[in-house]
């Protein structure tokens, strides 16, 4: 339906702009809006948790949060979301979060390759080791591992977790595993652990590989370190390594042997103390 609408968008624009004689530009937005509907044709199912509906600037449509399970919170608009664009900083501002394990159920019923793309961030937290959980995909397969939003990459910044997955007749798997689908659903769930609540910002599912999916700007100051850390390898592989093990046995220290006045230093002592004596017996 939402491509049909977007096909007749196009078509309408560029008559509009055929008649004003600019057939060139016609072309390139009629191109432009296509790789549009092909792209977000591929997505299966998207959700804003805890918020109403959107399309972000990728055209990917997520629609309104159906769950009434746990709570919605959109306590994230008083933060201004790093790493994504202001139209789009809705889906990361909004949450659905409960006080035990939750989750949704995701509609897949055709087989092939899926990534699933789950949206965070934290805006309640100043500190790490507050709110860490786990994320689990049909009862069995954890995709994510304690996570702690504020320790991966702070407070009021957005992260994507990006799991792929595949389904063939009937079965799911992802990270090696395997597992039965029922009823044509995935479900995903959000663990309960021994600290704050679990939370998820925004869910979607599209066809295809990670390399297809949209990506986050890399986070502030992070490529600088990566390069600091890339000159800092390849100085310390430039320079000469010590060896551990010297080659060839253990000898005494040359000088010790050459050392003769230490050697001859109890002869003159005692010379000296004859001298004095035999002075003496002289006089007798």
């Amino acid at each position: 339906m939402r491509m049909l609408m977007l096909t007749g968008i196009f078509v309408s624009l560029s008559k509009r702009l055929l008649m004003l004689k600019k057939p060139l530009f016609a072309c390139l937005l009629s191109l432009a809006l296509l790789m549009q509907c092909a792209n977000a044709s591929e997505v299966v199912w998207a959700v804003n948790c805890g918020g109403e509906e959107h399309t972000d600037v990728h055209g990917i449509h997520y629609e309104a949060d159906p769950s009434d399970t746990g709570f919605s919170s959109d306590f994230g608009k008083s933060l201004m979301i790093q790493r994504v664009v202001p139209q789009d900083q809705i889906l990361y501002q909004t949450e659905r979060y409960h006080v035990s394990t939750f989750g949704y159920d995701i509609p897949v019923h055709r087989d092939g390759e899926y990534v699933l793309v789950i949206k965070f961030s934290e805006v309640w937290f100043t500190a790490a080791n507050q709110k860490v959980f786990d994320v689990v995909l049909n009862g069995e397969h954890t995709v994510v591992s304690e996570l702690d939003i504020f320790a991966r990459v702070g407070r009021g910044v957005a992260h994507d977790e990006i799991i792929p997955l595949t389904v063939r007749g009937g079965k799911l798997r992802v990270n090696g595993e395997t597992s039965q689908i029922d009823s044509s659903k995935i479900s995903i769930e959000f663990i309960k652990g021994d600290l704050d609540n679990p939370k998820v910002n925004a869910i979607y599912v599209m066809k295809g590989t990670p390399d297809d999916v949209p990506k986050l700007p890399s986070m502030p100051g992070s490529e600088a370190a990566e390069e600091e850390d890339d000159d800092e390898e390849e100085s310390l592989s430039s320079k000469p390594q010590k060896s551990r093990r010297p080659s060839g046995p253990k000898v005494k220290d040359p000088y010790a042997a050459d050392d003769t006045s230490a050697m001859l230093l109890p002869v003159f002592g005692a010379i000296g103390a004859f001298i004095p004596l035999l002075y003496c017996l002289c006089k007798l």
